[in-house]
């Protein structure tokens, strides 16, 4: 049975869930509720894991929408569901269609859903890095507003995410965000005895809403490396010399 956090209050005629890996039935190193289309995990228990979350919703698995994640800072308008072969590169979902679920796929990245709850729009957003220092927040708050909603109107959750002590970098990719703002040396720092540093993305995407006025923030404390027995992390798999990974979903629909 799968069991999603909510970190978005209440309200009228939105649901939403930010699952963990538990309730699936894959195995090995996808077990259990993975939710990855393009991982190596045998098919069949892909759709199953799926299936188990549209269920969560209600809705049938083809209303579960998830993208060809590519770090961009894509953002797309959607209206009905689409079939497997013909699915979208982008980053973010957003919809005042009632009925689809807008999920984001992450193994230690952000997924981040979004509400309007006077406007009834809402959408989904897959946060790395890339996409968050390029604008897919941004973006997504931009179709949202083009739909009919206002800024101040919108209420957003950041999930469980790889924490700074975890997520080293290398010097150059701190070079590249000083060099767009000086500002940005908040978001790092080099542990002692260690000369790498280490990115703070929970704070740098809280800092992006933040700026772009969104007052109802709920942010997760719960960190995926750390957490790997709950939580699918692309990191921890690398470090321990895993072939592949499985993605955790995190979905918001309208009722």
């Amino acid at each position: 049975m799968v069991s999603p956090l909510h970190y978005l209050p209440e309200m009228n005629g939105i649901r939403h869930g930010f699952f963990t890996r538990q309730g699936g039935v894959s195995t090995g190193l996808y077990n259990s509720l993975n939710c990855r289309l393009a991982s190596r995990d045998a098919p069949e228990n892909i759709l199953q894991n799926r299936q188990r979350v549209a269920d969560h919703f209600g809705i049938q698995p083809d209303h579960l929408l998830t993208l060809q994640q590519v770090h961009s800072p894509t953002a797309l308008i959607v209206d009905s569901p689409w079939t497997d072969e013909k699915i979208p590169q982008a980053d973010a979902l957003v919809t005042r269609q009632k009925g689809l679920a807008l999920g984001a796929l992450t193994a230690d990245c952000g997924s981040v859903l979004f509400a309007d709850p006077k406007a009834k729009i809402i959408g989904a957003a897959h946060a790395g890095w890339r996409g968050a220092v390029g604008g897919i927040l941004e973006a997504t708050l931009d179709r949202m507003v083009s739909l009919g909603s206002n800024i101040t109107d919108i209420h957003v959750a950041l999930g469980p995410t790889i924490s700074q002590k975890n997520y080293e970098v290398d010097k150059g990719f701190m070079q590249n965000l000083l060099d767009m703002d000086k500002a940005n040396k908040h978001f790092f720092a080099i542990p002692e005895g260690q000369e790498k540093p280490h990115f703070n993305l929970p704070d740098y995407i809280q800092k992006r809403l933040a700026r772009a006025n969104i007052n109802h923030l709920f942010i997760s404390s719960e960190c995926t490396y750390d957490n790997e027995s709950e939580y699918f992390s692309f990191r921890f798999c690398s470090h321990n010399g895993h072939s592949d990974y499985g993605c955790q979903v995190s979905a918001i629909m309208l009722q």
